[in-house]
């Protein structure tokens, strides 16, 4: 009886590593190399499963171990990926070719999360061009101006917020991510709905903007677990049925664009956030919007807003921190813009500030918020590398775009581990390899939300840089690592920099 059970045990694990490794011949026979390491069942993500590292930091390592390769085979846990590791290959799936890449891996279950559903990154087909028209209204040149309105008041918090720490001390020691989580959650709250988010208020934390955004984004064994769900192995949750949005934000998100709403359509009067012109536009289609629908493109503000923003933010004032001399370079382009206009920040003198964007690129290429891009194949296609390989890629298939290995690849930046915002400078910028460069994607689904992002980002450090000096803190561990548990790129420790009064 013994020997039968031991058999059967046997014969059991025997069929389950066979059913495991059932696809890791999978690249091995259509003659594409497969990247070293990979494991039944989990393929090349155990290290990402464990939490011993990064999905993106897994993604490098592989990138980096095929050198002269433009295609790679990988295993994102059972699920056989293809990463492409050649800008002209990224073109193709981003631009060139988009019909046979046009959605992303990542899908949302509309039953578990509404809202989140209707968010133009997992959004695709006539919800996606419904939705991202109107956000592209939203974000123009003449309602940006609009939107600015809202922001500047949010800047006037943000020093006050310092100067209310550094009246106490003389020199203040802050963490970049917890401070810029503060500005973006503002400016969410004044210029996405035009209400108070308390986010510079610390006596009001528990209902503030930013408590809801940390609910949601940040590291915590919630967003572990819901990232490997939502995020890295969407397949599983069709059994674990787990929300990226939690159910009291959703509803929390739903009354308050409805009655926002309905008030403002009743007042009619003029208001400088995104809801405000959710009304103009209603009223120039003739037709009341959805209130699930505005309720979706809220959560698009508020998370794309919130987050992406805030860690950018934290990183190039991280690299400005770090780098005396491009800081008062920088200074001085501000105060010299912001004298022009009489100490006021326009939308005019924000788009003056031009070595402001070769600094925000620059910190970009090195810390790109957005690590790995993670593309479907929709329509059978043959992907041809530089190295004579031909793929014919299958529906279905992953295609992963390894954003910041291509960043920092010597192939295509000089001494790419340097600082060095000139290389985006107006005579050496039309020399980059446009798709090695990829803060917020490209083609058809770059990111919508570009403008906006870009304008309160260069606002708020405009703020900062006019008043106050800024160097690093000894309490930031350097060389950067990152929390493996994280959905956005989070530095073990934060980053500290010591903040003075010029």
């Amino acid at each position: 009886m013994a020997i039968m059970l031991v058999s059967l045990i046997l014969a059991a694990l025997v069929a389950l590593y066979f059913y495991l490794a059932r696809n890791n011949k999978y690249w091995q026979n259509r003659g594409v190399s497969c990247a070293d390491g990979a494991l039944p069942g989990v393929g090349h993500m155990l290290p990402v499963f464990c939490m011993r590292t990064t999905f993106a930091e897994c993604c490098r390592k592989i990138y980096n171990n095929n050198r002269g390769r433009s295609m790679v085979g990988v295993y994102n846990f059972m699920s056989p990926s293809l990463m492409v590791r050649e800008p002209e290959l990224v073109k193709t799936v981003l631009q060139t070719n988009f019909t046979s890449f046009h959605t992303n891996i990542q899908k949302v279950d509309p039953e578990l999360d509404p809202l989140m559903a209707n968010h133009p990154f997992v959004n695709y087909g006539d919800k996606w061009i419904t939705g991202r028209k109107r956000l592209t209204y939203a974000f123009s040149s003449m309602r940006l101006k609009i939107l600015l309105e809202s922001v500047k008041s949010v800047c006037t918090m943000l020093e006050n917020y310092v100067d209310n720490k550094l009246n106490k001390v003389g020199e203040v020691e802050l963490e970049l991510k917890d401070l810029f989580s503060r500005y973006t959650a503002q400016v969410v709250a004044a210029a996405g709905f035009g209400v108070d988010g308390f986010c510079f208020d610390d006596e009001k934390a528990d209902v503030s903007f930013r408590k809801l955004g940390k609910e949601i984004l940040e590291p915590s064994v919630r967003n572990s677990i819901m990232f490997l769900l939502v995020i890295l192995v969407p397949p599983l949750n069709k059994y674990f049925k787990m929300s990226f949005i939690p159910k009291h934000i959703d509803r929390f998100f739903r009354t308050l664009v409805s009655d926002v709403m309905e008030q403002r359509r009743k007042e009619g009067i003029p208001r400088n956030d995104f809801l405000h012109l959710m009304t103009e536009l209603e009223r120039t289609e003739g037709d009341k919007f959805d209130v699930e629908m505005l309720a979706s493109d809220a959560i698009t503000f508020f998370v794309d807003g919130y987050a992406t923003t805030s860690t950018t933010m934290s990183f190039v004032a991280f690299h400005v921190a770090s780098h005396p001399k491009v800081q008062e370079k920088l200074r001085k382009e501000v105060m010299t813009v912001l004298d022009k206009y009489d100490g006021v920040i326009t939308y005019e003198g924000l788009k003056e500030m031009t070595y402001m964007d070769q600094v925000l690129n620059e910190s970009q290429r090195i810390l790109p918020a957005g690590e790995v891009l993670q593309k479907q194949c929709t329509e059978e296609f043959e992907l041809r590398g530089s190295d004579g390989l031909v793929c014919r890629v299958k529906p279905g298939t992953e295609i992963l775009i390894p954003i910041k290995s291509l960043q920092e690849d010597p192939r295509y930046w000089e001494n790419p581990e340097v600082f060095d915002p000139e290389r985006f400078s107006p005579g050496r910028k039309n020399s980059i390899e446009r798709f090695a460069f990829l803060p917020f994607g490209e083609g058809p689904r770059i990111c919508v939300g570009m403008r906006m992002a870009l304008l309160q980002m260069k606002a708020g450090l405009a703020a900062i840089l006019r008043k106050y000096s800024l160097e690093l803190s000894p309490r930031t561990q350097i060389p950067l690592k990152m929390t493996p548990n994280a959905i956005l790129p989070t530095p073990k420790g934060g980053l500290w920099v010591s903040f003075r009064q010029l």
